[in-house]
C-alpha cells in the first residue's frame, strides 16, 4: 500500500494540472470503490474549481470553491493517470486527446485546461468521498489520525507520552495511525534501523533519550523519500500517464540475507513477521 512519501509524490504530480483549474466534467463509472461513492458526486464536482490540493496522512485532499473537499485514497492498487497537456487540448473536445476509458478506470475527471485525470483501481480498495471542507477534520476517515511526522505537533514529548506504558512492540506502535499519521511498514523499518532500535522492543520500555533520537530519524527518512519522489516527477511522466512511484534505496526493507549497511556492523538483515507484516532489521546493531 502506498505510504506517505508515495502519496505526496502523486499529490505533487497532480497539483500543476489541477490546482486553480475548473473541473469541466466528471464521471463515476461505477457506484462504488471500497465503499459507495456519493450518488451525485459527478454533478457536485462539475464546474467546481480546485482551490488547493493537499495531503493528510495517506489521503489526497482537493479543496473546491463549492465549499467541499474531494477525499482520495489510493488503497492498494489505485493509480492516478494523466492524459493530455494543459493548454494543448481544446476544452469540450476531450475525446480527441484522451484514450478511451479502460475496465478499471472508475472515476474520470476532465479539467477545463484539457487535462484528464483518471482514477484506476484494479482491486477497488481505494476510496473517494465528498465532504464539507469546514467539517473535514471530523470526517470518519480523518478524525482519529495522529499528527503528521513532519508537523510541529510531532515531537519527542508527544511521542514519549503516546508510547508510555505501551506493551506492544515499537514497530506496531509506530504503524498505529492514531499515534503518527502516514507512517507505513517500509519507512518504519527504515527509521528503526537508522535509530538502532529493534522492532521487537516494547514501546513503553524505550528510554526518553532513545525516543528523542528516533523523532528526527523518522523526519529524515520521510523527508528524504519525499525529495526522491519529487525529483523523479519534475521532468518525467510514465508513458501511460501514471504518476509513478520511485525506486528508493532502502537500507533494510526487503533485503533479508544481505549484510547490514551500518558502518562497522557485521550483522545480516533478518526478516520476521509482526502482526501479519514483514519486519526487516539487523539483530546486531538494533537493540
Amino acid at each position: 500500500m502506498p505510504e506517505l512519501p508515495e502519496v505526496e509524490t502523486v499529490r505533487r504530480g497532480l497539483a500543476p494540472v489541477m490546482e486553480h483549474v475548473r473541473i469541466a466534467r466528471a464521471e463515476a463509472r461505477r457506484p462504488d470503490l471500497r465503499w459507495p461513492l456519493p450518488s451525485d458526486m459527478a454533478a457536485r464536482l462539475k464546474d467546481a474549481t480546485v482551490t488547493a490540493l493537499r495531503r493528510r496522512s495517506k489521503y489526497i485532499l482537493a479543496d473546491l470553491d463549492s465549499g467541499e473537499t474531494l477525499i482520495i485514497h489510493l488503497g492498494m492498487s489505485g493509480r492516478m493517470l494523466i492524459s493530455g497537456d494543459a493548454g494543448q487540448s481544446v476544452p469540450g473536445q476531450f475525446h480527441h486527446s484522451h484514450p478511451l476509458p479502460e475496465k478499471h478506470d472508475h472515476v474520470v475527471i476532465d479539467m477545463a485546461n484539457g487535462v484528464r485525470v483518471t482514477f484506476n483501481d484494479a482491486r477497488r480498495f481505494g476510496a473517494m468521498d465528498l465532504t464539507a471542507t469546514a467539517d473535514l477534520a471530523s470526517h470518519w476517515l480523518l478524525a482519529g489520525l495522529g499528527p503528521e511526522p513532519l508537523g510541529n505537533r510531532f515531537n519527542e514529548t508527544y511521542l514519549a507520552e503516546r508510547l508510555s506504558g505501551r506493551r506492544t512492540p515499537i514497530k506496531t506502535a509506530l504503524l498505529d495511525q492514531r499515534i503518527i499519521a502516514g507512517l507505513g511498514n517500509i519507512y518504519v523499518c527504515e527509521a528503526l534501523h537508522r535509530a538502532g532500535i529493534s522492532p521487537k522492543r516494547l514501546a513503553g520500555r524505550i528510554s526518553a533519550a532513545r525516543i528523542a533520537e528516533l523523532v528526527p530519524v523518522i523526519r529524515d527518512v520521510i523527508s528524504e523519500a519525499i525529495e526522491a519522489g519529487g525529483s523523479s516527477l519534475r521532468d518525467h511522466r510514465q508513458t501511460n500517464g501514471e504518476l509513478g512511484y520511485f525506486q528508493h534505496n532502502f537500507r533494510v526493507y526487503d533485503r533479508a540475507g544481505e549484510p547490514c549497511p551500518t558502518p562497522g556492523c557485521h550483522g545480516e538483515i533478518r526478516r520476521i513477521v509482526q502482526s501479519g507484516r514483514s519486519s526487516f532489521y539487523c539483530a546486531s546493531c538494533q537493540r
